[in-house]
């Protein structure tokens, strides 16, 4: 999440909180896709992490200088924690850039029509990143998690709730903090028209999340070696806190619908409370507490809209329903990894035809096949299967059916193409079966004589 919201309105009882996903419903001419992505900042020179204050020893700014020079190239306003700057926001088109607790440089972006949108605003955010970011001698990395510094060696951002966060995540497994400071994803955002429609896109992406593991593979490196998984970011997040993150087989029972996905985010723990620029720490506590205005550590105090959307922004599952729906399975990776995954699924999501085609395709697995193929892509990818079938055939089939829902929808650019273009990386693994991880592999064995470090300029965005 960009920025932690801010909006004082009391809310007193389950029907408000349900209606506030339920505002989220809007007529499909109306539909807008986002794209966020994450970058993990290295030092040209030495490929070592960059720290929020930079190296002054070196004469090298930080994560602090390029937000700062950020700020000024887009004269976007500045978000602050305790006077540290965190972040930007752009008052006029809604986007944002964050810092994720390791560093990992985010861009939010902006609600927008087509992915030849997207792919303008990726181009003018790595342009100017890269401009500023060069100054310092920072780069991007496009992989899914950093490939060499140890979590010791890894940077902490000034952030109250990365703070509250990071106290608690070893309390309820055992992979938290390598989540938080050390991976780095690609996430596409999706619009609903009603509660059925979120149903049956939350359902479809769900049971296809695993597959958007695999085809986004992209951090089979840790510690500066092969850590034997394609995906190990998705690997992580087996064991970060299941109380908050996984496959919701919930979402596949009849009842389904915004009350029922509010019964599940209330029986999650919450991690803080904001009251101005406070973050009071509640980790364990019951967001009902809060509700109620019962809640010890904040007596007196009761609910507001930003409580409850800032307790979403802190449920993990491999799809995340708020006022639209959030893909979270895949790695980040190179800019045209970036676009094929909003491409993906506006493909499968804004077309009725295509949507019914790829519910059609999941409709018959069940709850423990879709968890077994979850358990296994991190190290598979798309040589893991479900119901007899490989990811791989399935691959082909699902990017056939987007592709056909992008040629329907028919967005074209200046030069008159529409948005099938962006699938190109995603039909080139399921061709091959073989995805970006497999081919830093392949390197890392050969060319690179078994050193990480190539992986630096090799994918560098």
């Amino acid at each position: 999440m960009a920025r932690d919201v801010s909006d004082s309105t009391p809310v007193a009882s389950r029907d408000e909180l349900v209606a506030w996903l339920a505002s989220g419903c809007k007529p499909a001419s109306e539909f807008r896709l986002g794209t966020e992505h994450e970058k993990i900042l290295f030092y040209r020179k030495d490929l070592s992490p960059v720290p929020y204050d930079g190296r002054p020893e070196r004469n090298q700014g930080g994560v602090r200088a390029l937000l700062e020079g950020m700020a000024e190239s887009t004269g976007w306003d500045r978000i602050e924690d305790a006077g540290a700057l965190i972040g930007l926001f752009d008052p006029v088109n809604g986007g944002a850039i964050s810092l994720e607790p390791g560093g990992q440089f985010e861009l939010s972006g902006a609600p927008l029509d087509s992915i030849h949108q997207t792919a303008e605003e990726l181009d003018s955010h790595l342009e100017i990143t890269k401009t500023i970011a060069s100054r310092h001698d920072i780069a991007c990395l496009g992989l899914g998690m950093s490939p060499k510094w140890e979590l010791a060696q890894t940077p902490v951002m000034p952030k109250s709730r990365y703070r509250i966060m990071t106290s608690y995540m070893p309390k309820v497994g055992s992979r938290g903090l390598d989540m938080m400071y050390r991976t780095a994803t690609v996430q596409a955002n999706l619009d609903f028209a009603s509660e059925a429609d979120m149903v049956r896109k939350l359902r479809v992406s769900i049971a296809l999340q695993p597959l958007a593991t695999a085809l986004f593979a992209n951090s089979p490196f840790t510690d500066g070696r092969p850590n034997g998984r394609l995906s190990e970011r998705s690997e992580i997040w087996r064991d970060t806190d299941n109380q908050r993150a996984g496959m919701l087989p919930f979402v596949f029972e009849d009842g389904m619908g915004f009350e029922r996905f509010v019964d599940y985010a209330l029986e999650v723990p919450m991690y803080f409370v904001k009251r101005g620029d406070a973050y009071h720490d509640v980790a364990g506590k019951d967001f009902r507490d809060l509700l109620a205005g019962r809640l010890t550590e904040m007596p007196g105090e009761t609910a507001t809209l930003s409580d409850w959307a800032n307790h979403l922004s802190t449920i993990f599952p491999e799809v995340r329903l708020k006022k639209y729906l959030e893909m979270r399975g895949a790695d980040v990776g190179s800019r045209d990894h970036i676009l094929a995954l909003p491409a993906l699924f506006v493909g499968l999501f804004y077309d009725a035809s295509s949507l019914d085609a790829a519910w059609d395709l999941v409709k018959s697995w069940t709850a423990e096949q879709r968890q077994a193929l979850r358990d296994e892509v991190p190290r598979r990818a798309l040589q893991a299967s479900i119901a007899g079938r490989s990811l791989r055939d399935i691959g082909q089939q699902v990017l056939g059916i987007a592709r056909e829902g992008l040629r329907r929808r028919r967005r074209l650019d200046k030069q008159g193409r529409d948005e099938t273009m962006f699938l190109a990386p995603l039909e080139e693994r399921v061709a091959s079966g073989r995805v970006e991880a497999q081919r830093w592999l392949d390197l890392y064995a050969s060319v690179w004589g078994e050193k990480v470090d190539p992986v630096f300029s090799a994918a560098e965005l």
